[in-house]
C-alpha cells in the first residue's frame, strides 16, 4: 500500500540547510527523509512527555521550599 505524501515549503537557516544536505549525502538518505524522521522523533518525545504528565496528574504538589529541604535532607545539595 502506497503512502500518500504531502508537499510542504519550509524555510531553513542557510547553515542548517547546508548541514542537512551534507548529512543526507553522507547517510545516503534524502533531505525529506531526514526532516520527516526528525519531526517524527520530536512528536514522539512530546507524546512521551504528555503521557508522563497524565501519569503524575494525581500526585500531590509540594512547594519549592519543601523540595529544597528534601534535597538537602537526602544530601543531593
Amino acid at each position: 500500500m502506497a503512502v500518500a505524501i504531502k508537499r510542504a515549503t519550509i524555510y531553513l537557516d542557510p547553515e542548517l540547510h547546508k548541514a542537512l544536505k551534507l548529512k543526507a549525502v553522507e547517510t545516503s538518505r534524502s533531505v525529506s527523509e531526514l526532516v520527516n524522521n526528525a519531526i517524527r522523533e520530536a512528536l514522539a518525545e512530546d507524546a512521551e512527555d504528555l503521557e508522563a504528565f497524565e501519569e503524575r496528574a494525581g500526585e500531590s504538589l509540594i512547594s519549592y521550599d519543601e523540595m529544597v529541604k528534601r534535597l538537602k535532607r537526602d544530601g543531593r545539595i
